[in-house]
């Protein structure tokens, strides 16, 4: 039996750095061997573990929703009321797209175009499941009287004004995660009865 421990490691900090890199310097402006220096391998290294560096931007946007997927699951499939499911449900998002350290989804909100269609539709796939839990969510707030749609249209508008954040929020400087979350439950659902 191999040991294959190391090699998922180096590919896991290839992905990690890749996604830091691809959110601070964007897609185009980060080449292969930016990634692998970073990381302090050869730059061909990368090629080992990915077949192109657009493969590496579809694995930074997988990390990002894998990573992101079993919380939001928890919340939509728990008994919590619906106003208190879309609060933790904003609020675990916040934190996979603004943490510090969580740069997949940033880079997949902005790089999104530059995957190939096939990769488009690999990733899809997770943005499929993350979409329908909040598809979910939107749908028992409706249902609750506390949104006036359970569109797919009310759930990307929901969605879009939270992934903003990502290009105004400084850590430290103003509200954190937890004033956000509160702030947008409110603005969306009204002030709580």
């Amino acid at each position: 039996m191999t040991n294959t421990a190391p090699v998922d490691n180096r590919r896991a900090d290839l992905v990690r750095v890749a996604a830091r890199l691809f959110r601070e310097r964007g897609f185009d402006g980060t080449t292969t061997r930016d990634i692998a220096d970073a990381v302090g391998m050869r730059s061909g290294s990368p090629f080992y573990h990915f077949k192109s560096k657009q493969e590496i931007l579809a694995a930074v946007m997988e990390e990002g929703l894998v990573a992101g997927l079993p919380a939001a699951e928890d919340i939509a499939a728990g008994k919590l009321p619906p106003r208190a499911k879309f609060h933790a449900l904003v609020r675990a998002h916040l934190e996979i797209v603004l943490g510090e350290g969580h740069d997949f989804i940033p880079v997949l909100l902005y790089d999104w175009r530059r995957l190939t269609p096939e990769l488009r539709e690999r990733v899809q796939v997770l943005r499929d499941r993350y979409d329908q839990l909040w598809q979910d969510v939107v749908s028992e707030l409706s249902a609750a009287g506390l949104l006036r749609s359970d569109s797919a249209v009310a759930r990307l508008l929901l969605m879009g004004a939270i992934n903003y954040s990502v290009l105004w929020y400084k850590p430290g400087q103003g509200s954190d995660l937890d004033q956000i979350a509160e702030e947008a439950v409110a603005m969306f659902l009204g002030p709580e009865a």
